[in-house]
């Protein structure tokens, strides 16, 4: 077999495919409930989620500190 010029042998079966593909990712696979809050987790502010916009994309309108979904921080804190 001859190795292409990126060092790959051009996809003819030389990866082992072990994977189960059960990763599940945060939140154990499924999304936040609707509605909610993002939550400063500097400074407490609480504001309403925006349903298609990420907390951590929003900023806190009090202290500037990047916003976490609000289910997620109760999770953090259960850990603790």
């Amino acid at each position: 077999m001859k190795m292409s010029e990126s060092g790959r042998s051009g996809g003819l079966g030389g990866g082992r495919g072990l994977g189960n593909g059960r990763g599940r990712g945060r939140n154990k696979g499924g999304g936040y409930s609707v509605g909610g809050y993002c939550i400063c987790a500097k400074c407490g502010e609480k504001v309403p989620h925006q349903r298609g916009v990420k907390c951590t994309s929003v900023k806190c309108p009090k202290c500037g500190h990047t916003m976490i979904r609000e289910e997620l921080l109760n999770e953090k804190k259960k850990k603790e």
